[in-house]
């Protein structure tokens, strides 16, 4: 049974869903569930949900795009206008994207953000995976 202790923020299932020790679902509140809402949002393409289209976020549409300064400037603005959207219990302070130290074909985006109801600060890296040099 999950202790509503910030209920302003919601509740909802966790990310990825599961079952929950006692039977039923896991379910996921306060800054927890704002973090998964943004992992969802960054990991669903737009045109995914048929009865949502426009959900989700456009740079899954990058997937085949080279590793360039150009490219993560792209998914930069994409992952900002996503979240500026779709979340509205966040402000986006800064999102940024970097190569993954070692790896040409990973992406990490970097989110910073404050939760607009408490002024609490997040931040969470998602790693993006283009398919650079697949076949060459």
């Amino acid at each position: 049974m999950l202790v509503p202790t910030r209920n302003f923020l919601g509740i909802g299932w966790k990310f990825p869903v599961r079952p929950a020790p006692g039977g039923g679902f896991a379910w996921s509140a306060g800054e927890q569930s704002v973090q998964e809402a943004i992992w969802i949002l960054l990991g669903t393409a737009r045109g995914e949900r048929q009865m949502l289209p426009r959900f989700g976020c456009g740079i899954h549409d990058l997937v085949f795009a080279p590793n360039t300064p150009a490219t993560r400037g792209n998914i930069q603005h994409l992952v900002k206008d996503a979240l500026t959207e779709w979340e509205p219990r966040i402000d986006v302070l800064d999102v940024s994207v970097s190569s993954a130290p070692g790896e040409d074909n990973t992406m990490l985006i970097r989110v910073d953000y404050r939760i607009r109801s408490n002024n609490a600060f997040g931040n969470l890296v998602y790693p993006f995976y283009i398919s650079q040099g697949v076949g060459s």
